[in-house]
């Protein structure tokens, strides 16, 4: 159900507020460029910092904009309450989301067992496609691909994983244990061409934001197992990918579409504008691959 390029939009604020135009004008670019399906209030969405009555309008308003696009809207939902989780993903179907994304509880750091009852949960009180979201480095806790494989086995409408561990091996062990048509996305641009030569079919990427064509070619080329074409790709923007995550998501990433005069970089306490030489070296990298012209720090 979920192969191809999908883009994590960021949330645009214009003075401390949701700037729904701003949202708009994005996900018409994304149609644009051929992105086969955007992911509203995810991580690189902010969704943290936005309220329920926020989080719901980002929602409708992506559905919305991507109505006769194409484009698949997968929202996430997920947070470390499995009452607040379930009660996204209700809004999230009624809105007219083709699926959700769903990342592991944050802070509290359940057990496997734990995980499981909660997105069990989640699949068995809202009948949407649920793609799961695997990312230690943010929420402190893996979740075991033994742990997943029962998930899948157990729950018909737990269709994917977005794989943000970082390991080759652990994306390697999850393609070649879980039959289709569970299905692999990359969470990492930089790990996506890596992660598809052992069985990945796409990813949900954050460069996407701002190179929706380019890294759509990458796993197009991927899936033809063109991989000398989709090499290619990948290193020409490896620098652009690792770049944008230099102090983390999606500082970098706002901060390039400020650059581009895509956003205006705005976001919210905690988080803020990068150092200086960070953004020197996103400028730099954005000059490498010819998205700007100067690059005079």
């Amino acid at each position: 159900m979920f192969r191809g390029s999908f883009t994590a939009l960021v949330t645009p604020f214009r003075n401390g507020q949701f700037d729904r135009a701003a949202l708009e004008k994005q996900i018409e670019y994304q149609a644009r460029h051929g992105t086969n399906g955007i992911v509203p209030v995810g991580t690189t969405g902010e969704s943290p910092t936005l309220s329920h009555e926020e989080h719901h309008l980002v929602i409708e308003v992506a559905v919305q904009a991507a109505k006769g696009t194409g484009m698949k809207v997968i929202a996430g939902t997920g947070s470390n309450a499995t009452d607040e989780a379930l009660d996204l993903t209700r809004f999230a179907k009624n809105a007219g989301a083709d699926g959700v994304l769903q990342v592991n509880p944050y802070y509290n750091k359940p057990t496997q067992e734990g995980m499981y009852r909660h997105f069990k949960a989640i699949a068995q009180g809202v009948d949407i496609p649920i793609i799961l979201y695997n990312i230690p480095g943010r929420t402190g806790v893996t979740m075991a691909n033994s742990t997943v494989a029962r998930l899948a086995r157990d729950c018909k409408n737990i269709v994917a994983m977005k794989e943000a561990t970082g390991s080759l091996d652990s994306c390697s062990e999850l393609c070649a244990t879980i039959p289709a048509p569970f299905t692999v996305l990359s969470g990492d641009d930089s790990m996506t061409l890596p992660f598809m030569s052992v069985g990945a079919v796409g990813v949900i990427s954050v460069a996407t934001n701002i190179i929706p064509k380019q890294v759509r070619q990458m796993v197009d080329f991927a899936l033809a197992n063109d991989f000398a074409a989709a090499r290619q790709l990948h290193q020409r923007y490896l620098e652009l990918f690792k770049a944008l995550f230099l102090e983390g998501n999606p500082t970098g990433i706002k901060t390039a579409m400020a650059l581009l005069g895509r956003d205006t970089g705005d976001m919210r306490l905690p988080l803020c504008e990068v150092m200086p030489a960070t953004r020197n070296a996103i400028k730099t990298a954005l000059f490498n691959v010819g998205l700007i012209q100067d690059n005079v720090a």
